[in-house]
């Protein structure tokens, strides 16, 4: 061990920000991240390959379904300095069909970005992913991307924000100009002077940014910049004003005006992160209590990802540092069977760049190479032992039977499955009808079953027939409650899930499990978390 590990783990982690950022399908959040890590200067050009339609290929978008759609379905990691403290940023998945994947990267951050479009509002996948903020007491700081465009009036949107999310928002930055018309931006801490900001050709480099005087502001703004006074007064007298303490309790969010492909609001945002959010901090253990930072090595697996690089083809697991020091080698015993596990190869991941770490601090996110044995809301720990609260399972909504297309890739099949069972991709689910060379996958949204398609064609070489099922809910139950399934009128069916062995009871929606619930009172039917809810 290093010298004085325990005095390590808490100066290190207080330099630590763990943070994701969160919103609904094309709110601009990989390309915010990727402005981000610009301006971080962890990258010297944004997006310098381009992808389908000439849109750019973001750094943190690694498969090939990503790329060809510009959308981000699965979550990445990118680490990045600035102003002495380190950044670990998690990119989630926006679409809301990969909400089991954002829920369990939000389980592993200690602040939330959260991304409204200037021109959309709060949209649906925004109200969930803060609700799941909410509930977990993770402090959001908000960024209103795209005012480059025509879009809402910012006081208008500030309304909905603390209508919709019992919220005060506290403006830290403030538009000149409307959306679509933007001359630039004033910092509320510096209101005598107004930033302006000239574009680089399709944002590739950071946008150039001019401090002018309130005074110049007045002669060549004229009325824009007068609305704006004129509002940040209202906000002012309003009480809307940044109050920490407000904000680490939930009750506020601080609020910033930009446009990320643009990058202009960019640095300000993250300015706010390493001044704002709130560093790693002592976290909470299923038997009750918490793993304070001093204490010996403790992490999370909040994902497992496989095959992340075409020349890798290897397994990665997550880990989420929650305490004491991690080095490269040490040994560690993993707390669902209490056997060691071996961390030789720990790698620190950049979108889908990977190096070599021998050494982290609580916050940060270290990649265990080919982690076979974990799974999904494991917890490892050294010396003092440690349990942190499952991760989440929510209730599929949507199931298909898989099939090999060609049954002598059946050994491949079969490997792949299993693969993306144990990623989390999928739940998987079994029955002594089928069998395992016929398992019905089940999903949350139907797209997870075009990257199961495609992961399935394109990594493990075993193309595979998805044939959907006509149930749309879950039921947990038990053996007694299967059987009973099993011979009622009600055209249900029983299947085990592979994960943790829970039974399920299918139906086609709820009426019918209400049927099934008033012929047979004692079986058991107990509702499962909505994804959606």
């Amino acid at each position: 061990m290093i010298p004085d590990s325990n005095g390590a783990a808490a100066h290190e982690a207080a330099r630590r920000r763990t943070f994701a950022v969160i919103s609904h399908p094309d709110a601009g959040k990989s390309t915010l991240t990727e402005a981000l890590a610009l301006h971080a200067h962890a990258i010297t050009r944004a997006g310098a390959v381009h992808g389908k339609a000439g849109r750019r290929r973001l750094a943190s978008d690694w498969m090939e379904m990503e790329k060809a759609r510009g959308i981000s379905v699965t979550s990445a990691v990118l680490q990045f300095a600035h102003r002495g403290c380190v950044l670990n940023l998690l990119d989630t998945p926006g679409h809301a069909d990969f909400s089991e994947d954002t829920y369990r990267v939000l389980a592993a951050v200690d602040c939330a970005v959260m991304l409204i479009d200037a021109a959309k509002g709060l949209e649906e996948q925004t109200r969930k992913l803060f609700d799941v903020c909410r509930h977990r007491g993770i402090p959001v700081i908000t960024f209103v991307n795209k005012w480059d465009r025509p879009g809402r009036e910012a006081l208008e949107l500030l309304d909905e924000i603390e209508r919709e999310f019992r919220l005060r928002p506290t403006p830290v930055t403030w538009p000149v100009g409307r959306a679509g018309c933007l001359r630039g931006l004033v910092d509320v801490r510096a209101p005598e002077r107004m930033l302006r900001y000239t574009r680089t050709p399709g944002g590739v480099h950071e946008a150039a940014e001019e401090a002018i005087p309130a005074g110049r502001m007045a002669a060549a703004e004229g009325t824009d910049w007068e609305r704006a006074v004129e509002e940040l007064e209202l906000l002012r007298a309003a009480g809307a004003t940044h109050d920490h303490e407000a904000f680490m309790a939930g009750r506020t969010t601080p609020v910033f005006f930009g446009a990320a492909v643009s990058n202009i609001g960019v640095r300000l945002l993250l300015d706010a992160v390493v001044d704002l959010a709130p560093p790693p901090g002592p976290r909470e253990l299923a038997g009750g209590g918490t793993r304070p930072l001093d204490a010996p090595f403790a992490g999370l697996v909040f994902k497992v990802q496989a095959n992340m690089n075409r020349w890798h083809r290897d397994r990665i697991a997550f880990i989420r540092v929650c305490s004491g020091v991690f080095e490269r080698g040490m040994a560690v015993t993993r707390a669902a069977t209490g056997r060691p596990f071996a961390t030789k190869y720990a790698h620190s991941v950049f979108g889908q760049d990977r190096s070599t770490v021998d050494i982290a601090y609580p916050g940060d996110v270290v990649g265990l190479v080919n982690a076979g044995a974990l799974r999904v809301g494991d917890t490892l720990y050294a010396d003092q032992a440690a349990v942190f609260p499952p991760m989440p399972t929510f209730a599929p909504e949507h199931f298909a039977v898989a099939r090999p297309v060609d049954l002598s890739r059946s050994k491949q099949f079969r490997r792949g499955i299993a693969q993306l069972d144990e990623e989390g991709a999928v739940q998987v689910l079994v029955s002594d009808l089928r069998g395992d060379h016929a398992p019905v996958l089940a999903a949350v949204g139907l797209m997870q079953f075009e990257v199961v398609a495609a992961r399935m064609a394109g990594e493990f070489a075993a193309p595979v027939r998805l044939e959907t099922l006509p149930y749309r809910l879950a039921r947990a139950t038990d053996a007694a409650g299967a059987e009973v399934l099993g011979r009622s009128r009600i055209r249900g069916e029983a299947l085990t899930r592979v994960r943790d062995k829970a039974r399920l009871a299918l139906f086609r929606d709820r009426w019918q499990a209400n049927s099934f619930q008033r012929e047979f009172p004692d079986a058991r039917l107990d509702h499962l978390i909505a994804a959606h809810d």
